[in-house]
């Protein structure tokens, strides 16, 4: 059964690459949404009664639910046409000033869930599949005050990029998509409304922007993909210029 894998699915980007990928993956035949809020991920499944959905309501910083991942595809064993790994959040703030266990969930959660996801379904997918990892802007340069954020999206970037070379030979394409803020929950979770004057004057990038053109470009074969003029440039010149010049802290 073609299928269509989504991580993180219950809120913000994650909902919209659900709709998008209705619109613009006729052949899918179920989409697999995962998250922890079980009720949000009924109420995003019933908002497109045309579409095929199976609920995974996991926490992905448990082993357990990445083991009961594991068994599903097992089970299932599908033909996934297009992961995304959109699972994740940050903390704004001081290092040493957030609590250890949320730092250690965001390293948890956005690197190494990210990674057992990612492998774990590989072996489901066949040539013309594409994967996205969704990373952030804060992938390009260490950002004080998001210190562990920006160093687990790093990783994610790396990780994208290695991993799609190593797949391009089976003809799976591997895209990291590194977008600026966007007003979803991701500021709520992170604490960060009124609390950074960067944040507050940085441009919002749109959320169906970034859902709808991150698939397009995975599906020619892209590897990175940044939107807004503003951030591409950032992105070239965080190649240019050493971290100690580009690196603000928010």
């Amino acid at each position: 059964m073609k299928t269509a894998i989504i991580t993180g699915a219950s809120s913000g980007l994650g909902r919209e690459y659900f709709k998008v990928l209705t619109e613009i993956y006729p052949d899918i035949e179920e989409f697999w949404l995962v998250a922890r809020r079980e009720n949000r991920l009924r109420e995003l499944a019933e908002s497109v009664p045309n579409a095929k959905c199976l609920i995974l309501p996991l926490d992905l910083t448990k082993t357990e639910a990445v083991e009961l991942y594991r068994q599903k595809l097992e089970e299932k064993k599908p033909e996934v046409e297009i992961l995304i790994c959109n699972a994740g959040f940050g903390k704004l703030g001081d290092a040493v000033d957030i609590p250890v266990v949320d730092q250690t969930d965001m390293v948890t959660l956005n690197c190494t869930a990210l990674t057992a996801v990612t492998l774990l379904t590989i072996p489901y997918m066949k040539k013309g599949s594409s994967i996205i990892e969704v990373a952030s802007i804060a992938a390009f340069s260490p950002t004080p005050r998001m210190t562990v954020y920006s160093s687990t999206k790093a990783y994610v970037l790396s990780f994208a990029r290695g991993l799609r070379r190593e797949l391009k030979e089976k003809g799976i394409n591997v895209l990291a998509v590194c977008p600026g803020p966007m007003d979803t929950e991701f500021f709520d979770v992170a604490d960060a409304k009124g609390r950074s004057k960067l944040l507050q004057i940085m441009p919002r990038c749109s959320v169906r922007e970034v859902a709808y053109r991150s698939v397009v470009q995975a599906r020619k074969g892209k590897g990175v993909y940044t939107n807004k003029s503003i951030y591409k440039f950032y992105r070239i010149l965080t190649k240019l210029l050493p971290d100690s010049v580009t690196m603000r802290k928010l």
